[in-house]
């Protein structure tokens, strides 16, 4: 059974493809390609996470060309994988989350890219819309990685942690000698990084943490940065670009960095980043044991440092090192829970998003 996982991410750098095979134990990531987002199509994007004028019809807009794009995407790397259409059962697509309110006083979180449209294109049956079932249980609808995690990585042995560093950072606990499975967002991932990036240096991101790599940190930033309230609360949590933005940085800094080097804050932004992340697993994780990182994060070796000094008793992995690509994860893991969906079983995890119960996620799109 060969399921088509999508996922494009807070980063909004790319369109991510896997082909998922469910056959296997566990299932077996077998093809993977990322594809750039078109320019155009990636700032009307990031023009919608935050508010503005014009939202709806710009939002009608860019769902429908995220669509199509994904459509399209899906037949050139089946064509390129030499992969038939008729071999694929579904496609999972995650969409573009472009609004993510989880303690709203109505609670909701949006994601975008047409499924009626990649049904239409592709001629396969698509399932969307992953995460609104579990919010309106009572949930956070984020994240719902954690159970793939756990089919991937579990070991009975040894605690683990399995950390996604994308645009946002989430930690999924897999305690040793248990099937507890808790997770959640720790705070900004590469988000902070890559805007100030593009503010001061017109990058869309610091390649492999260079740039921060040469700054000192900036003691008044990182102090206010380390009591940033969505670091301290306690799980169930999630989080977005909604909060960790050009605009978050600014407004720490009002205080703390006159007279600064861009340089600088690069670096106290990347040493903020891992400590929130090292916070939050030395408060609601293991004492010790594996942290297995994926997602794009993995790549700034910078970042992997400040992770490894700040996490010196727990061993330092990557997905890659187990045999899993780190690039693939999140979409192989919606390939993953389409497969479920159409099997009718339950997505979510209520210990990690707070949901009242299991509930089986997403919307079928019949091609």
């Amino acid at each position: 059974m060969k399921y088509v996982g999508v996922m494009t991410g807070t980063s909004m750098d790319g369109l991510d493809v896997a082909l998922l095979e469910t056959d296997t134990s566990p299932p077996a990531v077998v093809a993977v390609s990322t594809v750039p987002l078109p320019s155009e199509l990636a700032r009307a994007l990031a023009r919608l996470v935050v508010p503005g004028d014009g939202e709806i019809d710009r939002l009608g807009v860019a769902d429908a060309a995220l669509g199509e794009f994904i459509g399209q995407s899906v037949l050139d790397c089946l064509a390129s994988w030499d992969i038939a259409v008729t071999e694929v059962r579904a496609i999972g697509s995650h969409g573009q989350t472009v609004r993510h309110r989880p303690t709203a006083d109505r609670p909701f979180s949006l994601q975008i890219g047409d499924p009626s449209r990649i049904a239409e294109i592709t001629g396969i049956d698509t399932v969307a819309d992953f995460r609104r079932r579990d919010v309106a249980a009572g949930g956070q609808g984020a994240p719902l990685v954690p159970l793939f995690h756990e089919v991937l990585f579990r070991n009975q042995a040894r605690h683990r942690v399995v950390l996604n560093i994308g645009g946002i950072a989430n930690a999924t606990m897999l305690p040793a000698q248990t099937s507890a499975v808790t997770g959640f967002d720790t705070g900004p991932g590469n988000a902070l990084l890559d805007a100030w990036s593009r503010h001061c240096r017109d990058e869309p991101y610091d390649r492999d943490g260079a740039w921060a790599a040469g700054g000192q940190v900036m003691a008044p930033l990182l102090a206010v940065l380390q009591r940033d309230p969505f670091v301290h609360a306690s799980p169930p949590k999630s989080t977005g670009k909604e909060t960790y933005h050009l605009g978050y940085v600014q407004r720490a800094g009002q205080h703390a960095m006159h007279d600064h080097d861009a340089i600088d804050v690069q670096a106290t932004l990347a040493e903020f980043t891992a400590w929130s992340i090292a916070f939050a697993l030395r408060r609601w994780g293991p004492e010790s044991g594996d942290v297995v990182v994926c997602g794009g994060g993995r790549h700034n070796a910078d970042l992997m440092g400040r992770l490894g000094r700040h996490l010196d008793d727990f061993d330092l992995a990557t997905s890659d090192d187990l045999g899993v690509d780190g690039d693939a994860l999140e979409a192989a893991a919606f390939a993953w829970f389409a497969h479920r969906t159409l099997l009718g079983k339950p997505s979510n995890a209520p210990a990690v998003t707070g949901a009242s119960g299991d509930r089986v996620l997403g919307a079928i799109h019949t091609a």
